[in-house]
């Protein structure tokens, strides 16, 4: 999920493969509107924003869905944020959200491309083991705990 908060504030919402499912924005919209639009959304398994500084809000949602937090090593440029968008929002909120989800995205992706493949040589749900990893699960530890049925404790 990419979040950019503000008078006018947008979510982007991206499956573990990088396809958007949701882009929306609003006005004076409050913790409630992105709590009730992420979840509208599905269960997010990171929270982006697009600055070095996250905003409070930003905080906050990662720790209600119990999301890990991805905030860039710096502010991302409008130069960047084009180039990764493709023109695909109806504002420069939706455009400055899906820039943040896409760039999480990036950060990931080639693990969970790991995680797919080795999920589907084990023939474990790779979408589970995909959310697994990116919370810091090792892909064995995702994959076999599928598996045998139990739950892990998260490494820090």
């Amino acid at each position: 999920m990419g979040i950019d908060a503000g008078k006018t504030a947008a979510v982007a919402c991206l499956d573990l493969d990088g396809n958007v499912i949701r882009l929306s924005s609003g006005r004076f919209a409050g913790l409630q509107w992105f709590v009730d639009t992420i979840r509208q959304a599905g269960s997010p398994v990171v929270i982006a924003c697009d600055k070095k500084r996250p905003d409070d809000l930003v905080w906050k949602l990662a720790s209600i869905f119990d999301a890990v937090l991805y905030v860039p090593g710096s502010d991302i440029s409008v130069l960047k944020k084009q180039g990764l968008t493709n023109h695909r929002f109806s504002n420069l909120h939706e455009r400055d959200a899906l820039a943040a989800a896409r760039t999480a995205f990036r950060a990931y992706a080639g693990k969970l491309r790991q995680a797919e493949r080795m999920a589907n040589e084990k023939h474990a749900e790779s979408e589970r083991v995909k959310a697994m990893v990116i919370k810091k699960y090792s892909v064995h530890e995702a994959i076999s705990s599928g598996a045998a049925g139990r739950r892990l404790v998260r490494r820090t």
